[in-house]
């Protein structure tokens, strides 16, 4: 399978492993639901590392893991505490906020990527993918004012400002996953097996931190919900798919995180059906499908 199709597959998936995690966290605590989701996905790769003796050869070679070196493990866990983060601020942030505007925001990532590109790899963006800057900032702007109207100000709200760093990080960790799996030449199976167990070793002071750190009052309530699991089970598969795609032999992550923004269409569709979110739906549409263009011409061959 190409890369290209990879990326695809990825962002498919994505888009409902977002909507899953939206609904896991409606009118529900985030440190369990996050620390959950993340254990589910250790406990699956620790399942497949049991049966993986078992499985023909062509399976046990994709999902053997290699030894590493403590300063591998280090960058691992780097990335642990780097996915972590973004999804503390990025869980608290979907939660008070629509995903018809949670969504579309997330999708600016392909943006903050090159920004950090031209601002620490020196690189020099052509007239065209300035351009596809111009219209992700004109579209994220357009999403501003539309928050306005539903009582969400940009520049005041917290949970904006979450989602923003929340974004930046994701950005971050985009990058961060190059250097992981071209410059240090981690295989795919590798970077997954102890990135899953990183995440659960970051996330439990938190959930900790959450059950006997603070009063019930201030804890919210916690309700299990099928969409828990479910969320740790999509990360795998998207991650995989994710992954597999980077390592790819000419693959380009300029490409590939253009490619897994289109995932916002699904969370949209899925606010408007599932969630019934539809204030200012036209605009919003009109909105989203800016800032998708936008990401298409960052991508655009010169």
């Amino acid at each position: 399978m190409s890369w290209v199709l990879l990326s695809v597959c990825s962002a498919l998936v994505l888009g409902v492993y977002d909507l899953l995690k939206k609904l896991a966290v409606r009118n529900n605590a985030v440190p369990p639901v996050l620390f959950c989701g993340a254990l589910t996905g250790m406990l699956v790769w620790c399942c497949l590392r049991l049966i993986t003796p078992f499985l023909p050869e062509g399976w046990q070679a994709g999902l053997s893991i290699d030894p590493l070196s403590w300063r591998e493990h280090g960058f691992l866990f780097g990335k642990g505490v780097l996915v972590s983060a973004s999804w503390i601020f990025g869980y608290f942030a979907l939660k008070h906020l629509p995903i018809t505007i949670a969504g579309p925001v997330r999708s600016s990532a392909p943006l903050w990527t090159i920004l950090f590109a031209v601002a620490f790899l020196g690189e020099k963006p052509s007239a065209t993918q300035w351009l596809g800057v111009g219209m992700i900032l004109v579209a994220f702007y357009a999403f501003s004012l539309l928050g306005r109207a539903e009582g969400i100000r940009f520049h005041r709200d917290k949970w904006v400002a979450c989602l923003i760093l929340a974004t930046l990080l994701g950005a971050m960790s985009a990058v961060y996953d190059k250097v992981l799996l071209q410059n240090l030449g981690l295989r795919v199976a590798t970077l997954q097996f102890w990135f899953a167990v990183y995440l659960v070793v970051v996330m439990l002071p938190f959930v900790l931190v959450w059950r006997y750190g603070l009063k019930p009052a201030d804890r919210g309530v916690f309700e299990w919900r099928w969409m828990i699991p479910a969320v740790g089970v999509g990360l795998l598969v998207t991650d995989a798919l994710y992954f597999a795609a980077i390592a790819s032999e000419g693959a380009l992550i300029s490409v590939i995180s253009p490619i897994r923004r289109t995932s916002a269409m699904v969370g949209f569709l899925g606010g408007i059906f599932i969630l019934k979110e539809r204030h200012n739906l036209r605009w919003k549409a009109v909105a989203l499908l800016l800032m998708i263009a936008g990401v298409a011409v960052l991508n655009w061959k010169r």
